[in-house]
């Protein structure tokens, strides 16, 4: 089983949305079985994987003290993916949660502010050796902003060539625990999702793998 962590250390990047697609999107491309991991106190991944009607992508819940060994479980339940959704601060959480992960996705939106907070979660990941791409988050084709943030994150590592552009159609499917995928399949919002995935699944083609084992304890549908 591989582990993508989706960490950001600015609330509002987009993670919890992300996490939703991508393991929809994955269980789409038969990446699966996947399973969705909520490490983030507020719980927002677990309210959106609740208010869905397909069982699939899978959810677990996990004390976070015993994140390694439940990964280590989920790998014997027979789970081929898990996609984390990450605490929205730097704190050992996040350093937890990085250590067991096989590739770290690091959301980031095109603003001053949202590229000065990815500095630190960059030294994370970095400081752990572990493989990252960038992911421009609520773009604009042709901006300048948008442009001087893919310019500055290129700098710092891999930035992904699919970029998810500003629109509601995201937000507003995650209110009916669904993705654009779902709710408008074949729209350029699905479209880029599409690629998106395909560029993660052949980045995390490249990734070594990262070990995990050990006793579990997790609940399908439970609260973060």
């Amino acid at each position: 089983m591989r582990v993508i962590t989706f960490a950001c250390q600015k609330g509002a990047a987009g993670k919890t949305t992300l996490v939703g697609h991508i393991g929809v999107q994955a269980e789409l491309a038969g990446a699966g079985p996947v399973v969705l991991l909520d490490t983030d106190q507020q719980g927002a991944l677990a309210e959106w994987w609740n208010s869905r009607e397909p069982d699939k992508p899978a959810f677990a819940h996990a004390v976070i003290d015993q994140l390694a060994e439940s990964v280590g479980q989920l790998r014997e339940l027979g789970f081929g993916l898990c996609i984390i959704d990450s605490a929205s601060a730097i704190s050992p959480t996040v350093e937890q949660v990085i250590a067991i992960s096989d590739l770290v996705v690091i959301p980031c939106r095109p603003s001053p502010h949202d590229l000065r907070a990815a500095v630190k979660t960059i030294d994370m990941v970095d400081n752990q050796g572990k493989p990252k791409v960038f992911v421009l988050n609520g773009a604009t084709e042709g901006d300048r902003l948008t442009d001087e943030a893919r310019a500055v994150l290129s700098a710092a590592g891999q930035v992904a060539p699919i970029a998810i552009n500003n629109h509601p159609d995201y937000a507003d499917s995650m209110f009916d625990g669904l993705t654009v995928m779902e709710t408008a399949p074949g729209s350029e919002c699905a479209r880029e999702i599409e690629g998106l995935w395909s560029f993660l699944s052949a980045t995390l083609d490249q990734a070594p793998a990262q070990a995990a084992d050990g006793p579990f304890t997790a609940q399908r549908g439970a609260s973060a």
